[in-house]
């Protein structure tokens, strides 16, 4: 693997980016394309490690409602073991004759006790079988109190909804070439006051070592007023560019990563929201520019936004 010894001397390195230098702590890229710090922290355990509550509202939709489920069925699970095993007789209105039945209906007595929907046909009877009931009922009342809060805290939370392109381009642009990619909201929301910035971390080679290096890229507009429609930030490759006079080898056989960050307000959480991704170098198209993707509509009322449209691009000479 080649590295950069000699980056465009006009381009001025920043510091204080939050990665370090030393190239071989480097493990993988800075930011994942989700927009997550690409890191893994040791030293603690696995529960200190982890915050449940930004875990649950960060979660796939179908991984929240598999643990809320599975939670459900297992808490009732257990205190039905309970009841069972301090006797079914204990339950009045449990009527069964083998003792499947006997442990279904307590389960779903468990059910009515935990959700506090109390059919009335079963009832405890005893100081333990009573006491067990009235603790699960308690801890039923938490726990709903608590998955309430979640859903409304995944219902609720502020999102940025952009999707940017999958790869971004060196395309010509103004008589030279520039770094590009495109973002886009996708979602029926009102956003204004887009602000962008985009930092180039590089593998260089300094002093005879390998060290990581961090500029800022300057982009032609790095502020709309309202996002609306597909915005491409452009980056001119001009003299005072790091990626100045950068082959497509040069592209291909150096460690670097485009790192972007955006940030929008929303009309509806009355919030500004904040997406950020990355590219890696083999994740630049060299020699390609973006399509259109909106276009009027065939009434010539309306402007459509295609958003399946966000990643096509063509090669073209530069």
């Amino acid at each position: 693997m080649a590295f950069l010894k000699n980056i465009n001397s006009k381009a001025k390195a920043i510091k204080d980016t939050g990665f370090g230098t030393n190239s071989s702590s480097y493990g993988g890229r800075f930011v994942t394309k989700s927009g997550n710090a690409n890191v893994r922290k040791t030293g603690v355990s696995f529960i200190e490690s982890i915050s449940w509550y930004h875990t649950m509202l960060t979660i796939p939709r179908w991984k929240f409602f598999i643990i809320i489920l599975s939670f459900y069925f297992l808490v009732n699970l257990v205190f039905a073991s309970i009841y069972y095993l301090i006797g079914s007789e204990h339950l009045n209105g449990i009527v069964a004759d083998n003792a499947v039945d006997r442990f279904g209906q307590t389960f779903f007595f468990s059910i009515q006790t935990y959700t506090t929907v109390g059919y009335g046909h079963i009832s405890p009877s005893g100081f333990l079988t009573s006491f067990v009931a009235s603790v699960e009922a308690l801890f039923g009342l938490l726990s709903f109190a608590i998955a309430t809060g979640l859903f409304y805290g995944r219902f609720s939370k502020p999102n940025a909804h952009l999707l940017f392109s999958e790869n971004a381009v060196i395309a010509p642009f103004q008589g030279g070439t520039a770094l590009m990619l495109r973002l886009s909201p996708y979602k029926n929301t009102n956003l204004s006051d887009a602000e962008a910035r985009m930092t180039l971390g590089i593998h260089v080679e300094e002093g005879g070592k390998l060290v990581n290096k961090f500029y800022q890229l300057d982009l032609e507009f790095d502020k709309v007023n309202a996002l609306t429609l597909s915005w491409t930030l452009v980056h001119p490759i001009t003299e005072k560019s790091p990626l100045y006079q950068l082959s497509e080898a040069d592209f291909k056989n150096t460690i670097g990563e485009i790192i972007v960050y955006v940030k929008v307000f929303d009309d509806m959480y009355s919030s500004t929201v904040v997406k950020r991704t990355s590219y890696t170098f083999d994740e630049v198209i060299y020699g390609a520019k973006f399509l259109p993707m909106f276009t009027k509509s065939t009434d010539e009322n309306k402007t459509l936004l295609q958003i399946d449209k966000l990643n096509l691009f063509e090669k073209v000479d530069l």
